[in-house]
């Protein structure tokens, strides 16, 4: 019986980057989203988890109820968050710099996102951050809310177009922070190896492509769509950093202190639609490493 728990436990902190990542999307505090997780292992705990066949998708499950049933809490007494947006829980002090643990950046469009998530009604918070973030399906975000299919579809889609509007309204300069946000959580997936943040962030029909330089220096080109997007990039971009090419927000891969490649991004309603990489040298002469954003 002590067996079945200890291994109970090791299965249930394999799942827990991705149910804190989860619930910080959902709460957007750092706090509020540990005791989510901690209430799910709890509920765990009382439940008979050896009927239980899919235990991260059950967990999801079971923590995305936990925070509607928060936000609904909060909504009802009109309270905001308890914790400051961060770029990255696992810089809060009550969370472990690891660098496997710094899934919520890696997984997140940051702290733009989170501003818009909370105009969000709570359903339409969970529809948007369960099936556009996370990839559940619309039958089990129905289940959760109690509601038919269609709904849950409606739901996410209202949030959809909420969040779209966000990256394509006011001034140049807050757009621009938002492309930021955006092109920061994609290098940071990409270090990570997190594929699902960064599919999260592609548009479906993204392309990449390269100047002769850099595919002189083997860069990949003509790559189109999310998932083959997505595979290319998976584990790359360690030596890469935020940059601001032509105005816009980018990155520049830095070797021995010098420029050697930028990646140009194109943005479109709040989703990476184009990256561009280029080598050529007088363009990275160009580029001033020291440019604030």
């Amino acid at each position: 019986m002590k067996d079945d728990h200890v291994g109970l436990a090791e299965r249930f902190d394999a799942s827990r980057p991705h149910l804190q990542s989860v619930a910080y999307r959902m709460l957007g505090s750092v706090s509020e989203a540990e005791d989510a997780v901690q209430e799910a292992w709890i509920r765990l705990n009382r439940s008979d988890a050896g009927e239980v066949g899919n235990l991260g998708g059950w967990l999801t499950t079971v923590v995305a109820r936990i925070c509607l049933d928060m936000l609904r809490a909060r909504e009802s007494r009109h309270e905001e968050p308890l914790d400051e947006y961060v770029d990255s829980p696992a810089e809060h002090g009550s969370m472990e710099v690891d660098v496997d643990k710094e899934m919520l950046l890696a997984e997140s469009l940051g702290s733009a996102l989170l501003v818009v998530l909370d105009a969000l009604s709570p359903a339409e918070r969970l529809a948007f951050v369960l099936h556009d973030l996370f990839a559940v399906p619309f039958e089990e975000i129905a289940r959760i809310l109690g509601r038919s299919t269609g709904s849950a579809r409606q739901l996410a889609s209202r949030a959809r177009r909420r969040v779209q509007g966000r990256a394509t309204s006011g001034s140049a300069s807050e757009r621009r922070g938002f492309n930021h946000e955006i092109v920061e959580a994609f290098l940071a997936a990409s270090r990570g190896g997190d594929f699902a943040a960064l599919l999260a962030l592609l548009d479906p029909d993204v392309v990449v492509r390269a100047d002769a330089t850099a595919i002189k220096m083997g860069a990949f080109t003509d790559v189109r769509g999310a998932r083959a997007v997505a595979e290319k990039f998976v584990g790359r971009a360690q030596g890469a950093q935020p940059a601001v090419l032509d105005g816009r927000a980018g990155a520049v891969w830095v070797h021995t202190g010098k420029p050697r490649m930028a990646f140009q991004f194109a943005v479109r309603d709040g989703k990476i639609v184009a990256i561009t990489m280029i080598a050529d040298a007088e363009y990275l002469g160009r580029i001033d490493l020291g440019e604030p954003r």
